[in-house]
């Protein structure tokens, strides 16, 4: 990632409803939420909840996907993974032991599924 994506990356970021409303798909991977259900949950007007979801996707953030009526966002995780590289892309001059508990924070809340291990569960 580069500087100038980054900036505009935390400028979309720095406004309290897009914050909310990008974590929010976050938590909605991989099938996203319809901008109009984003709009309800967030209690924001269409309108105004469509010009933020324009400035996140413009920021790299969101992607937009038209499905029959409906227009569904989703988070895109590289672009979260992206950012966060940025920032940790020099960590600690190099000194592992100092970032291990930012890594660790950073680990999924949930494990990763292994279908070989799922279906041996079920034998």
């Amino acid at each position: 990632m580069e500087k100038e994506q980054a900036i505009l990356a935390f400028a979309a970021l720095a406004q309290s409803t897009r914050l909310d409303v990008f974590r929010l798909l976050i938590g909605h991977e991989p099938h996203g939420l319809p901008a109009g259900d984003i709009a309800r949950h967030m209690a924001v007007p269409h309108n105004t909840m469509s010009t933020h979801l324009a400035v996140l996707a413009r920021a790299g953030l969101i992607e937009a996907e038209r499905q029959s009526r409906s227009i569904v966002y989703r988070a895109r995780l590289d672009a979260v993974r992206a950012l966060a590289g940025y920032l940790l892309k020099d960590c600690c001059g190099g000194r592992p032991e100092i970032c291990e508990p930012l890594i660790a924070d950073l680990s999924p809340c949930c494990p990763p599924r292994h279908p070989a291990l799922e279906e041996a569960a079920h034998d």
